[in-house]
């Protein structure tokens, strides 16, 4: 019996939700709800006026829309949002709304997400001299925020407006040079298109993590407004623990010592910049190093277990400790208090505890996920290789060991009497046709169902690969319009063109299945030198739907075992542009060995 598969969680919900609307809006709505949340609690206190905070709202939301319209429209986005911040800096003048700090002085990270991704798609979208002219107006829309809302609480100093600059001139670099490098439209390498589904795959992985270090981060910056310079170097030290944690599940032993080492640089550091209450470190330890801590933790117990992390923890552990002795007393000196350093102690040992619970949690699950698959796996082959082994010896052996044992007859009987030869080839020829179909009949009654991609396109296939294929795009039984390109020999291996079609098939029943969402296929059939090359391709979205193994039959499972038997190769995963993309080559040599 195959296993059932595991109940999907509400993480691997996120995650397929994350997956569909794309990371970058993933990104801005959770700018936006931390916006929405901060500004409800500054308009509740009683610090200055009541409710006087929900006017920053408008321009707010007006600029996350703006983000999400740019993506189908980005330069007539870009300028519109340019048009918002002037606004909206009108808007916080004229009725004496205090803004915040994050990563630009006086601009909510709502407003920067949304001015990055803008600036992001009119670089990549839009025809370069259109891009260069709404980059600048965005930019210089930035520059009335940044510089106008100071204007209305006070002239901005030196300092602060030169931090902002280059702020603005690392965001501005951060945004155009990603999106310079997407309009290159030469195809991508093997390897780069490897590395790419790695991060893919590895942000995917992480974005629980991702988001809250990415708000941390913000609130640092909002800080380092207030303490000036010397908070940069805090700042770093966090921003270098933050890609560490984000990079550990790919080498999470190296990365927990690397870790170690960034945050003892910090915790060293930090009483030379006399920071004091300028900075967010309560503990001795700044908030984004304690979340990137308590990741590296969880993802080296998942990959290796508590009995091989336990040295490296203690190492992270002994760093954690040191910096808050160093750092904790605020007044200058060593943290000496037995009772401060107590109470410091109970919640870092229980987030430690917390951290490890979490890892081996995942590690059992990830195992149990492993046994699942593997089973799946399992059971997908053997069914694969028996239907395959079944038909190749009923369709081939069986089938042809009763005709040749009739042509010896008929050549024994030649010798004596011609005319009963002729005769008796026509006799081999319908015992060959009605046991055939015997065959194929007694093969189906045993099955009891269908195997692996076969319906009355694969049962019924013929010697002409072109014309099965044909008839199984205009059936349209899965529901996407197809289109095709065909370059086939008529003496195509028969063994490799009902394979062809089979994989074919299976491809098509898979977009139908799993790409709710697309609206066009297309089918490339044809023979390069040795080899058939089949590639089905969809524009799919909903690639979170596809389970690991295929379809809820052997699905892609079956498939690469089928090619592998034709000592072939099969390649399966989104495509450059999205979607969904199965390819598969096939020697043609497979279909002419010995039987």
């Amino acid at each position: 019996m195959t296993a059932a598969p595991p109940p999907k969680t509400l993480y691997a919900r996120a995650t397929a939700l994350v997956r569909r609307i794309g990371v970058p809006s993933a990104v801005l709505f959770a700018a936006l709800l931390f916006d929405v949340v901060f500004t409800t609690q500054a308009a509740l206190d009683d610090n200055g006026p009541r409710f006087v905070d929900f006017g920053l709202f408008p321009g707010i939301f007006a600029m996350a829309a703006c983000a999400l319209w740019a993506q189908k429209r980005a330069a007539v986005a870009g300028t519109v949002g340019a048009g918002v911040l002037v606004f909206a800096t009108l808007f916080i003048h004229a009725f004496h709304i205090p803004p915040y700090s994050s990563v630009l002085p006086k601009v909510t990270i709502t407003e920067v997400v949304a001015g990055v991704l803008m600036t992001y798609y009119v670089a990549r979208r839009a025809r370069a001299g259109v891009a260069f002219c709404v980059v600048s107006v965005l930019v210089a829309g930035g520059l009335v925020a940044v510089f106008g809302r100071y204007a209305g609480i006070g002239e901005i100093d030196g300092g602060t407006g030169t931090q902002a600059l280059l702020v603005g001139v690392v965001l501005l670099a951060g945004a155009v040079v990603p999106a310079v490098a997407a309009r290159d439209r030469s195809p991508r390498s093997d390897q780069q298109k490897r590395r790419l589904r790695k991060l893919n795959e590895l942000a995917m992985g992480q974005w629980v993590l991702m988001g809250v270090l990415a708000i941390g981060l913000l609130i640092e910056f909002g800080y380092t407004y207030d303490s000036g310079a010397r908070g940069f170097p805090v700042l770093f030290c966090s921003v270098a623990a933050a890609v560490v944690a984000v990079l550990s599940p790919r080498r999470p032993a190296d990365a927990m010592l690397a870790l170690a080492g960034v945050l003892l640089l910090s915790a060293l550091i930090t009483p030379f910049l006399h920071l004091r209450y300028a900075y967010p470190m309560p503990s001795g330890v700044p908030f984004v190093q304690v979340a990137a801590g308590v990741g590296a933790v969880v993802n080296l117990t998942r990959a290796r277990g508590l009995s091989q992390s336990w040295p490296r923890i203690g190492v992270l552990s002994a760093v954690v400790a040191l910096a808050s002795i160093i750092n904790s007393d605020r007044r200058g000196g060593l943290q000496t208090d037995p009772q401060v350093l107590s109470t410091l102690a109970v919640p870092a040992v229980l987030l430690l505890g917390i951290s490890i619970a979490t890892g081996l949690m995942l590690r059992s699950r990830d195992s149990e996920r492993t046994t699942v698959v593997k089973s799946a796996v399992a059971d997908a082959q053997t069914a694969e290789r028996m239907a395959l082994a079944r038909e190749l010896h009923d369709v081939v052996a069986h089938h042809v060991t009763g005709i040749v044992v009739q042509a010896q007859a008929a050549r024994l009987m030649a010798e004596k009497n011609p005319q009963v030869a002729v005769e008796a080839m026509g006799r081999i020829e319908n015992a060959g046709v009605e046991a055939l179909a015997a065959m194929r009949r007694l093969v189906r009654s045993m099955r009891g169902d269908a195997p692996a991609g076969s319906s009355e396109f694969s049962e019924q296939a013929t010697t002409d690969l072109g014309a099965d294929l044909r008839k199984l795009v205009e059936s349209a039984n899965h529901g996407v319009p197809t289109s095709m390109h065909l370059d086939l020999p008529p003496d195509l291996p028969h063994e490799v063109g009902r394979s062809a079609l089979r994989l074919v098939q299976e491809s098509l029943t898979n977009v139908g299945k799993h790409a709710s969402d697309a609206t066009d296929a297309f089918v490339l059939a044809e023979v390069n030198g040795d080899e058939l090359h089949l590639r089905v391709t969809d524009n799919g979205h909903e690639t979170a739907r596809r389970p690991p193994g295929g379809s809820g039959g052997y699905g892609l499972v079956g498939m690469r075992e089928r090619v592998a038997l034709l000592k072939g190769r099969l390649s399966a995963g989104r495509g450059p542009d999205g979607g969904w993309r199965v390819e598969a080559w096939l020697p043609l040599a497979a279909g002419e060995g010995d039987e």
